[in-house]
This record gives C-alpha cells, structure tokens and sequence, in this order.
C-alpha cells in the first residue's frame, strides 16, 4: 500500500520532464496518468471477487506481480504510447492489490481491537505514501532520468510479493458472488469512452464524430451495466456492483462528497505540478517540496476531522470542509503572473485542510451506513466511486485547462510571424500549432529559438486555464456544502463512528432474502 501511496502523486512531478523528453502534449500527459486510474477504477471490483474466490494472497501476489512489470516497462518505454500501456498494467495490478490487502486484515487479526491497529497501519501506509511521493519523485529526477519514478516500485513490489509468501496464510470467501465478465467489460469500455472522450474533446475538437459518438455510447455502456447488475440483484444473486446501496441517503451523500473531494484534489495534482515548474520555474525536488503544504493540510485536518465529526456530527464537518476547499480555490484562482510562491503556498495549506476536514467524516459516515453484511460490498463501490472521481477530475480540469490554454495562447501576438521571427507563414504555423499542445512545449520552443515573449503568453494562458479550473473546483465544492447543509436527512447528526450500521439508514432490499 507504501507503493500505491507512492504512485498517488509521485508520477505528477514527471509530468513536465516527461512531457519534454516524449515530445507529450497535454492530452497525451492526462492519458499517462487516467490509463492507470482508469483500469483500476473499472477493474477493482471483480479483481476483489476474484480473490474472494480464488484465494486471496494467490491474487494478491498475482497483483504485485504485475505491478511490478508495468513499473519495469515503464522505465524502458521511449513514447507517449508505451508509457500509458505500462500505467494500464500497473492500474491492474494496483487493482488487485488494493481491496486484497484489506481483505486479508480479518482473517490474520480476529481480535477486533488489533485489526483496528492494522487498518490504522495500513491507511499510514498509502498517508505516508503521498506526501513522500512528490519529494522521492523530485529527488530521483534530480539525479536521474524520468523512468526512474518507475523503478522506485520495483523494490517494493518484490518485498511485498516476499511478505506475502513467507508471512501470509491463504484466505477464501466461499460465499463470494461470481465474477460476471460482461459486466467488467462494460464497465472498462463505458468509463474508457467516457474519459477518452473528455480528454480528446480539446484536440479534435468538441465536433469531431469520434468525440460525439463516445458520448451516448459510454452512456449506453454504462446504463448496460446497471441494467446487468440490477437484473443479477432480483434474481436474488449477490451483484458484483450493489448500486442498492445508493438508495441509503447517509450513504450516498458521503460517498457523493468524497467522490467531489477526490476529482478536485486529483485535478489539481495534475495542474498545480506544472504551475510550479513551468511558470516559476522550480526543479522536480522543489516542486515535491512546495506540495507538501497541502500534503500537510490533509494530514493535520484528518487528525481534527474524526473527533469533531463525533462531537458535531458528520453533516457539519463535512459542509464546512467543501467550504473550506471551496474558499481555498477561489483564492487560488486570484493568481497572477508576478505572483510568486507564497500565495500558492497559502492557498495549497487551506485546501489541503478543506479536503482533510471533508474526506475523512465522509468516508467514515458512508461505511457507518451500511449494515454489517453489506461493507464489503459498500466499501468496493465506495473506492470505486473514489477512482472514478481521479479519473474525472484529470480528464475534466485538464481538458478544461488545455482548452483555455489553447484559445489564449492563439489569440496572443506571440504566436504570429512576426512576433517570434519564424521566417515564413508556414514554419510560424507549426511552431504555434506545437506551443498550443502545452505550457512545456511552448517553454521549450521559447528556449530553442530564444522567444520570451512566447514564454511570457505560455505562462499567462496557463495561468488563465488554471484559474478557470479553480473557479469551477470552488463553484462545485461550494454547492456542495450548501446541498448537504439544506437537504433533510442527507446525514444523521450523529453517529459512532465505525459501528457499522446506523439504524436510520437502513438500506432497501434488506429483508429476509439478505
């Protein structure tokens, strides 16, 4: 779970050395990193069932495994294209691992008390993971080449694949529903058209047929899908995606927020990187570096997030962390080219103590939700719902960005013939259509053929695509806070956290068939 924690936010800091040395623009950059969410988001609940079935560290090792090889084809890969395939494989082995080792917890801790512990040490691992990431991430690319952010995974994987076979005992759930593949697959190929859609909207262009068509083909893919699992459900089998737990009002707010919290962090994770290295111009480690306020912010609201969610009640806590997230963005999108780092240092803290403060009562109100029987269940729809919103939140923002981006960057002088001296209508063409694929590559044509002021427009059209992204991030943090704050019955005031159930949530269908 270190490893996973790692590859949270590690590759972010890449993200522009990469872009550089692969010639990527910017769809290509939301491809490298939603490939790997996008397969573990539409993977994870029949890669739990199967080891449910089938032996749950034979699968867990299975997951390592392949982890392990995507890592080590992603440091031989030399463009855009073979990067991406090796963070898909890396997204299926990461699916795998990541509901198994939750699910080997119970049967090596029975004392209650000490799976609590061990749940704690887990979620440290995948805490610890993140803000370590982007420094680890910065350092290696300091000292070494870019695949080396891959490499790092190598080790760990293999000590994790050694773990489990001198230290784990196998477990199965007999009970375990079957794995349906036509229902992974319309999953897969639903949430791909969807996010392949998002991002390629800004390239080809909103009226390109392909774009158009993925549309109402992912929604029928995915509508599909819940037609399968619904028909499963009345049939009085165990589906492999319950979506009767959305009926739950407790449940489906939480999991609403946390899916909310998770599209905007991962959005800016994805943004925020180039800003720093781009715009002001730090290293990879000084990059890693000044993340760590919000890094910071997390953790800090996390450990206040719990206590007053038992004393106020989660509702509260929750609304007054999306305020906070919301208030955060709205001051970011205030920035401005002579703006230095102390503003976006501002600005990273409060919204790192806005996602804290809304993540942790939302997660712990939506497990509480549900009854004792149905948390497996609950608690893979609800990571589920959390990789869905990583991979929106990256295809949505950065699309977004690459749009504005884009538009800005054309209507600025820097991008005519006579502005950057490119000696002919047609090379002044190529140059401004390869500035407009990203902030990186217009830096380094600006470096190449000594352009500041192509430079100088790169930075002020990035700066306007960020800012557009953070006003949307405030406006959709801020709406909803105000929708859990005035909806009757969306949360309980108050619950024990990590009970298990809550009584009036009760869930529709749980009667004798249960």
């Amino acid at each position: 779970m270190l490893t996973l924690g790692f590859d949270l936010t590690i590759l972010n800091v890449a993200l522009p050395d990469m872009a550089s040395q692969l010639h990527a623009d910017t769809g290509e950059m939301q491809w490298i990193v939603d490939a790997y969410v996008v397969v573990f988001a539409a993977t994870m609940l029949p890669a739990g069932l199967l080891g449910d079935r089938y032996g749950r560290r034979r699968l867990l090792m299975a997951g390592l495994a392949v982890f392990l090889v995507g890592s080590l084809l992603g440091t031989l890969a030399d463009r855009p294209g073979w990067v991406i395939a090796a963070r898909a494989g890396m997204g299926l082995g990461a699916a795998l691992i990541s509901p198994l080792v939750l699910a080997v917890l119970p049967p090596l801790f029975p004392d209650e008390k000490e799976r609590t512990k061990a749940i704690g040490v887990v979620t440290a691992a995948v805490a610890g993971g993140m803000p370590l990431g982007p420094i680890v991430g910065g350092w290696l690319l300091d000292h070494y080449w870019w695949g080396s952010i891959f490499l790092v995974n190598v080790p760990l994987a293999a000590l994790g694949i050694l773990a489990c076979l001198l230290l784990l005992p196998e477990s199965r759930d007999p009970s375990a529903p079957r794995v349906d593949p036509l229902s992974g697959v319309l999953g897969v190929a639903g949430l791909a058209a969807l996010i392949f859609a998002i991002i390629e909207g800004p390239q080809r262009g909103w009226a390109d047929p392909l774009v158009v068509g993925l549309f109402p083909g992912s929604a029928l893919l995915l509508a599909a899908l819940v037609l399968r699992e619904r028909r499963a459900g009345r049939r009085g089998a165990r589906p492999m995606l319950d979506l009767t737990l959305l009926r739950a009002p407790g449940f489906r707010w939480s999991a609403g927020a946390v899916t909310l919290v998770t599209l905007v962090l991962s959005g800016l994770l994805f943004i925020v990187p180039q800003y720093l290295q781009e715009v002001l111009g730090h290293d990879a480690l000084g990059t890693g570096v000044r993340l760590l306020p919000m890094m910071a912010g997390i953790v800090v609201a996390a450990r206040a997030a719990g206590p007053l969610a038992e004393r106020l009640g989660p509702r509260p806590v929750i609304s007054a962390g999306l305020t906070t997230l919301a208030f955060a963005a709205f001051l970011g999108a205030r920035t401005g080219t002579a703006d230095g780092y102390g503003p976006a240092a501002t600005w990273l803290t409060i919204t790192g103590l806005g996602a804290g403060l809304a993540m942790v009562p939302a997660m712990d109100a939506a497990l509480a939700a549900l009854p004792a029987d149905r948390t497996g269940s609950g608690s893979g729809l609800l990571m589920t719902l959390r990789q869905m919103g990583t991979a929106l939140g990256i295809a949505l923002l950065g699309s977004l960005l690459a749009q504005t981006y884009a538009t800005r960057l054309a209507e600025a002088d820097a991008t005519r013939p006579d502005a950057h001296g490119a000696g002919g209508g047609g090379r002044a063409a190529a140059v401004a259509e390869r500035a407009e694929e990203s902030v990186v590559a217009a830096h380094q044509i600006a470096g190449e053929l000594g352009l500041p002021r192509l430079a100088d427009a790169a930075d002020r059209a990035f700066l306007a695509g960020m800012n557009q992204v953070l006003v949307l991030c405030g406006a959709a943090a801020l709406a909803g806070a105000l929708l859990l704050a005035v909806t009757p019955g969306a949360l309980p005031r108050r619950h024990r956290a990590g009970t298990g159930s809550v009584p009036d949530m009760a869930l529709p269908g749980d009667d004798a068939r249960q």
